[in-house]
C-alpha cells in the first residue's frame, strides 16, 4: 500500500518516478541475525517505509509526501492526513489520532500505562513475536504529552487567538460555583436581601501521600509545556515562594494528626513525597492553578500558596471564602501573619476568610474543637462533605505509581490532564438534583425534631438561648471560643485517663527511696479487666438457656483473650507486689449485683428480654470462667495484706484510679440517660411512621444496655472504694438505686431542683445543636436552588464564548475552525437545556436568576 499525501490521494506531479526520489544515502535497517526470515521482506525493511502506530496494530506503510514548490512540510502533511509525527524534521514513525485518543481516554478511565498500552498494540500487530514489533514506548509517550496539551489548547479556544496563556486557563473549573461575571451576578446586582454567605467560595484543603515523584535522571532534558497553565501551581514562582517561607512545625494542641505528621516525613530519595491543594466544598471539583507538591511534607508553607492561588480563581466580587481543613483550629491561627510575612502570598482585598473542619474530620479532635470548628455550627457553610477530597484522590492513586518515575513535566501534565477530566465529568453528570432532594429530606426532618424540642421547652428558656446562639455566631470569626456554648458549660470531674496521668508525673509511691514505676499503669489494666469481665458476664447473661453456636463461639473466644490479659497482669503483679504474694492467696469467684436502669422491664415493650441467673450461657460454661477470676488489685488482696507485703503506697493510687472511673461511668450514665429522654420522646411522638418509631425503640434499648453496664462498672468501683476503706469517698458516690436511672421526656424546666442541673444543661446543648443542624439544611436548600441557576448560567455562558468566536476575529477563519466553535456552542447549549430540565423536573418552582 502507497498513501499519497496533498493531492487528494493521487501522486504528486513532481515526484515523476515515485520509487528513485529517496535519499540512497540513509543507512537500511539491518535485523538481528536470529529474527525470522518475514522480517527481512524488502517492503518491511525498506527506507521508503513509515511505522504508523494505529489503535488496530502498529503498520509498515509507504508514505508519499507532496513535493510541490509550495507544499508544507512533511510533518504538517501528516498532521492533514490526521497523523502525529514523532519527529517534526524527517519523520519516520507517525501516531493516528485515534490511537492518541485512546490512549488518553483508557488513561483516564482504566489508569493504563503508556507502557502497557503500547504492549497491547504490540501484542495486536504479533500475538507470536510481539517482542519483535519495534519498540515505540518512548515516543508514544513523548507525542501522547504534546497531543494532550493541544487537546487543551483545543478545548479552550487558543486556535483562535495568540497570546500568552495565564495561571490556570487551561483548566477547567465547577459550573455551581459562584463566579462573578460568569454565571453570578456582581455585588452591584445582588439583591439585598441576599445573606453575605450566599455568595462565598467553599473550599476544601487535603493532602495525598500517594502521589510520589522520583528525581528525574537528566532535569537537564526535561521540557515544560502546560507550566502552571491548569492545576499544579508555576514551578519558578513556587520554587522561590519556599525558599524564603519559614515553616516551624508546631506540636499539634489538638490530636496527632496525620498532617502533622508528615510534616517530618523523609524524603527517601523522593522529589516529591506527595501533592496537595483545594477543591470546592460543596461540588467537588479540583480549583485551578492550587495543586501543589510536597518536598518532605505536608508543611504550612505548602498549603499556604495552594490557598491562596485559590482563593484568588474568579472570585472578584466575592466577600466570604469558608476553607475547611482536617487541621485547621492549629493551622488557621497564624495563617494570616504568614501570609502578610511573605512576597509571594496574597488575599483578595476584603476577603473574610472563615475557616472550619468538615463533619468527617471533627471525630479525632477535642471537644472545644468540634464545637468551634465543625461546619455544622457555622453559619452559611449548610452541608458539606469534609471527605471529598478522598474521592477526587482515589482516579489520581490509579496512575500515580506509573507517573512516579516520569519527568517532573510529564508527570504533573498528567496529573493535570487527569483532574481535569473529573472536573469534565462532575459539569456532564449533574448533582445538584440530588443534593435538592436531601435538602428538602433534610429540613423536614430536623425541622419536626427541633420543632418538636421546642415546643416543650419553657418559652423563657429559648429566649436565653436563642440570643447565646446570636452572641456566639457573631462573634465566631474573631472569637472562636464564643462557640464553647454549644458543649456542655458543667465542669466534669477527673477521669481515669487525668488521675493515671497525674500519677505518672508525680513523685508518689517510694518504696526503698526510689520511685514505684509503673504501678498507676498496672493498676489501671487491672480495672480495664474488670470492665471486661462485667462486660462478659452480661452479655453471657443476655444469651439465656439456648444460645447458637455462633454465640457460644464469640464468648468463647472473648474468654480466650480474657484469659491471657489476666494471666499476663498475674505476672506482673509479682513486680509490683512483691515476694511475699502468692497468686493462690484467698481466690474467690467474681460477684456482681445486677441492677436496671428502669422499672419498666428489660425489653421494648416492658417485658423482660433477660434469662434466669441460674440458667445464664448453660452451654457455655466449660473449664475455665475468666469472667469470674479475681485479679490480685489491691482492693481484692485487702488493706491489711497490703501492709502485710508492705505496698501501702499503691492503695492510695488505686483510690485515685477508682475514683477516676467512677466518674468516667457517672459522666457516661448522665450523657446516655439524656440520649435516652430524647430517644424516648421521639419513639413516642405519634406523628412519627412505624418505621421511625421502631428505629428509635431499637435505638431506646441499645441506650438501656450502655446504661445498665456502666451502672455496673460504677458500682464495682464503689465497692473496690469499700475494700480500700475509702469511707469519705463512699458519702461523695452514693449507692445506686432505680431511681436515679429515672428520665422524662419533658424538656428543661426552669423552676427545676437542683440536682437536674446537669439535665438541663445537656438540654440546652441539645437544643443548641439541633437547631444549628436545621438551620444548615434551610442554608442548603437556599444554596442548591441558586447553584441551579449559576450552573444554568455558567453553559450559557460558555456557549456565548464560543459564538463570539467566530465574530471576533478580524481575519477570516478556516471552515474547520467554524465548524468546531459551532460544535462546542451546541454542546453547551445542550448542556443547559438538558439542565434546565432536570432541574424543572426535581423543582418545579426553579426560573433561571437571569
Amino acid at each position: 500500500m502507497e498513501i499519497h499525501l496533498g493531492h487528494q490521494g493521487k501522486p504528486c506531479p513532481i515526484l515523476g518516478d515515485i520509487h528513485k526520489w529517496e535519499d540512497t544515502n540513509e543507512p537500511i535497517h539491518q535485523p538481528e541475525e536470529d529474527l525470522p526470515t518475514i522480517l527481512k521482506l524488502p517492503f518491511l525493511n525498506g527506507k521508503q517505509c513509515i511505522t504508523i502506530v494505529d489503535k488496530s496494530r502498529v503498520h509498515s506503510l509507504m508514505i508519499r509526501f507532496c513535493q510541490c514548490p509550495n507544499a508544507c512540510t512533511a510533518d504538517k502533511q501528516l498532521f492533514e492526513m490526521g497523523m502525529f509525527p514523532a519527529s517534526f524534521t524527517r519523520p519516520k514513525t507517525a501516531f493516528t489520532f485515534p490511537v492518541l485518543d485512546g490512549f488518553a481516554l483508557d488513561n483516564l478511565e482504566c489508569g493504563t500505562s503508556a507502557m502497557n498500552y503500547y504492549n497491547k498494540l504490540r501484542r495486536m500487530t504479533s500475538s507470536i513475536f510481539p517482542h519483535l514489533v519495534l519498540d515505540l514506548y518512548r515516543e508514544l509517550m513523548r507525542v501522547a504529552q504534546q497531543w494532550r496539551q493541544l487537546k487543551l489548547l483545543k478545548w479552550n479556544g487558543f486556535g483562535y487567538e495568540r497570546r500568552r496563556l495565564t495561571s490556570g486557563e487551561l483548566a477547567l473549573f465547577c459550573p455551581a460555583c459562584p463566579q462573578p461575571s460568569i454565571n453570578s451576578p456582581l455585588p452591584s446586582d445582588r439583591s439585598a436581601d441576599d445573606p453575605s454567605w450566599l455568595y462565598a467560595r467553599l473550599l476544601v484543603m487535603d493532602g495525598n501521600f500517594k502521589a510520589e515523584h522520583l528525581h528525574p535522571t537528566h532535569p537537564e532534558d526535561e521540557v515544560w509545556l502546560t507550566d502552571g497553565q491548569c492545576f499544579m501551581v508555576s514551578k519558578d514562582q513556587y520554587k522561590a515562594h519556599l525558599a524564603v517561607a519559614n515553616d516551624v512545625v508546631q506540636p499539634s494542641e489538638c490530636n496527632n494528626h496525620r498532617a502533622v505528621n508528615q510534616a517530618n516525613a523523609s524524603q527517601h530519595k523522593l522529589e516529591a513525597t506527595g501533592i496537595g491543594g483545594c477543591a470546592c466544598a460543596r461540588h467537588g471539583c479540583f480549583v485551578p492553578h492550587s495543586i501543589v507538591d510536597f518536598q518532605k511534607g505536608e508543611w504550612q508553607m505548602n498549603m499556604d500558596y495552594a490557598l491562596c492561588h485559590a482563593l484568588s480563581h474568579h472570585t472578584d466580587g466575592l466577600s466570604q471564602a469558608f476553607t475547611f481543613y482536617d487541621v485547621n483550629c492549629q493551622y488557621n491561627k497564624h495563617f494570616q501573619h504568614r501570609v502578610s510575612e511573605s512576597l509571594y502570598l496574597s488575599l483578595p482585598s476584603g476577603m473574610e476568610i472563615i475557616p472550619g473542619i468538615g463533619l468527617w474530620h471533627v471525630h479525632g479532635h477535642q471537644d472545644k474543637c468540634y464545637v468551634r470548628y465543625a461546619s455544622t455550627f457555622i453559619t452559611g457553610a449548610a452541608r458539606i462533605d469534609g471527605e471529598i477530597m478522598e474521592t477526587l484522590w482515589a482516579p489520581l492513586n490509579i496512575i500515580s505509581p506509573a507517573a512516579r518515575g516520569m519527568s517532573t513535566p510529564h508527570q504533573q501534565e498528567c496529573l493535570d490532564y487527569q483532574m481535569n477530566d473529573f472536573n469534565f465529568m462532575k459539569m456532564i453528570r449533574g448533582f445538584l438534583c440530588r443534593k435538592y432532594k436531601e435538602a428538602i429530606k433534610g429540613i423536614t426532618e430536623s425541622a419536626s425534631a427541633f420543632d418538636k424540642l421546642n415546643d416543650t421547652t419553657d418559652p423563657i428558656m429559648v429566649a436565653k438561648w436563642e440570643e447565646q446562639d446570636r452572641y456566639a455566631h457573631s462573634c465566631r470569626v474573631a472569637d472562636p471560643s464564643a462557640m464553647d456554648v454549644f458543649e456542655v458549660q458543667l465542669k466534669r470531674a477527673p477521669t481515669r485517663k487525668q488521675q493515671e496521668l497525674a500519677l505518672l508525673s508525680s513523685r508518689v509511691g517510694r518504696l526503698g527511696g526510689n520511685l514505684q514505676r509503673g504501678a498507676a499503669t498496672w493498676i489501671a489494666s487491672g480495672i480495664t479487666i474488670e470492665e471486661v469481665q462485667i462486660a462478659l458476664t452480661m452479655d453471657i447473661r443476655k444469651l439465656g438457656r439456648h444460645p447458637t453456636e455462633t454465640q457460644t463461639l464469640d464468648i468463647c473466644r472473648r474468654r480466650t483473650k480474657l484469659q491471657s490479659r489476666i494471666d499476663e497482669f498475674t505476672i506482673v503483679a509479682a513486680i509490683h507486689l512483691g515476694e511475699g504474694f502468692d497468686v493462690d492467696d484467698d481466690i474467690r469467684d467474681l460477684h456482681l449485683d445486677f441492677i436496671d436502669d428502669d422499672s419498666e422491664g428489660n425489653g421494648i415493650d416492658g417485658s423482660d428480654t433477660e434469662s434466669d441467673p441460674e440458667a445464664d450461657g448453660r452451654q457455655l460454661r466449660d473449664s475455665f470462667y475468666p469472667e469470674k477470676i479475681v485479679i490480685p488489685l489491691p482492693s481484692n488482696i485487702g488493706v491489711a495484706r497490703c501492709g502485710e507485703l508492705g505496698v501501702e503506697h499503691l492503695i492510695g493510687q488505686e483510690i485515685a484510679l477508682q475514683e477516676g472511673q467512677a466518674n468516667d461511668a457517672l459522666q457516661a450514665i448522665r450523657m446516655h440517660l439524656a440520649d435516652k429522654a430524647v430517644l424516648f420522646h421521639t419513639a413516642v411522638c405519634p406523628a412519627k411512621s412505624q418505621a421511625k418509631s421502631t428505629r428509635a425503640w431499637t435505638q431506646v434499648h441499645s441506650v438501656k444496655q450502655v446504661i445498665r453496664l456502666n451502672t455496673m462498672i460504677y458500682m464495682k468501683c464503689r465497692a473496690q472504694l469499700g475494700n480500700l476503706e475509702a469511707h469519705g469517698l463512699l458519702n461523695k458516690y452514693l449507692r445506686m438505686e432505680k431511681s436515679h436511672l429515672k428520665t422524662t421526656a419533658a424538656m428543661a424546666d426552669p423552676n427545676a431542683r437542683v440536682s437536674s442541673d446537669w439535665m438541663n444543661e445537656f438540654y440546652r446543648v441539645h437544643w443548641l445543636r439541633t437547631k444549628a443542624l436545621r438551620d444548615r439544611w434551610v442554608e442548603e436548600l437556599i444554596l442548591v436552588e441558586h447553584e441551579m441557576g449559576w450552573t444554568l448560567e455558567f453553559f450559557l455562558f460558555k456557549a456565548s464564548m464560543w459564538l463570539t468566536r467566530l465574530t471576533s476575529n478580524s481575519e477570516a477563519l478556516p471552515e474547520g475552525h467554524k465548524c468546531y466553535a459551532i460544535r462546542q456552542a451546541h454542546m453547551y447549549q445542550e448542556l443547559a437545556k438538558h439542565a434546565q430540565a432536570g432541574f424543572i423536573k426535581t423543582n418545579p418552582t426553579f426560573r433561571p436568576i437571569s
